[in-house]
C-alpha cells in the first residue's frame, strides 16, 4: 500500500468519522428534547453509536488491501 493511498483512506475515515459522529449526536439531541424529557444519556448514546459505526469502517477500510473504491479506479 502506497502513502498516497493509505493518506486517501486515513481522509475518508476521518470524513466518516465526522459524518457519523455529528449525525449520531444530532439524533441523541433530537431523542433527548423530544422524547425522553432532557435526559443525557440518548445524547451519550447517539454519539457513541455513530463514534463506533465509524471506527468500524475505517477499521475494515484500512485492513481490506485490494478493494478499490470507484473514486480512485476513475482517476487511474
Amino acid at each position: 500500500m502506497s502513502e498516497k493511498e493509505l493518506g486517501q483512506k486515513w481522509d475518508r475515515c476521518l470524513a466518516d468519522c465526522a459524518v457519523k459522529l455529528g449525525t449520531g449526536l444530532g439524533l441523541g439531541i433530537v431523542f433527548s428534547v423530544v422524547f425522553f424529557k432532557r435526559r443525557t444519556w440518548p445524547i451519550v448514546f447517539g454519539t457513541g453509536l455513530g463514534l463506533g459505526m465509524a471506527y468500524s469502517n475505517c477499521q475494515n477500510d484500512l485492513r481490506s488491501h485490494y478493494v478499490l473504491h470507484s473514486k480512485v479506479a476513475k482517476e487511474e
